[in-house]
This record gives C-alpha cells, sequence and structure tokens, in this order.
C-alpha cells in the first residue's frame, strides 16, 4: 500500500492536516471516529467518498508516521 496515493497535504486545507485526496477528511478525524467506537460500515456510509483503499492509506499512514517516531508520550491519568 503506497499511503501517498491517498494522503497528502496542502497549507490550504485544514491548515495543512494530511487528509485523503479530493476530500477535507483529516487522517486524525478518521481515526478519532475508530477511537470513539465507529465502524467501518459506519464511517464509509456517513462519508461515501471514503474508498476502503484510502482507508487503508490512512491507517498505512498512521503505522508509517509512527514507527518514526522515538519517543512516546503518554498522558499520566491522576487518581
Amino acid at each position: 500500500m503506497n499511503w501517498r496515493d491517498y494522503i497528502h497535504t496542502d497549507p490550504n486545507i485544514l491548515v495543512g492536516k494530511p487528509v485523503v485526496k479530493g476530500t477535507r477528511l483529516s487522517v486524525d478525524f478518521i481515526l478519532r471516529l475508530f477511537g470513539n467506537g465507529w465502524t467501518a460500515e459506519q464511517v464509509f456510509d456517513s462519508y461515501p467518498q471514503l474508498t476502503p483503499a484510502a482507508l487503508q492509506a490512512v491507517f498505512a499512514f498512521a503505522a508509517e508516521s509512527l514507527s518514526q517516531e522515538t519517543i512516546y508520550a503518554m498522558p499520566v491519568e491522576l487518581a
């Protein structure tokens, strides 16, 4: 999967956040939907411009981005 075919940045779209090409759907927005319990079916129903390949690219981009990080700042939960 070459996520570069589906994900790009443009300073004029969402202040340069990575988005799915041809949309204003940012990678972080889509990932947050899944983090909030949405299913792929719900995402596709709500955002029909998103293709299965583009969704796969979102995950590929996120995985590659995280693999390049060396420090993982985790929020500390206070009791």
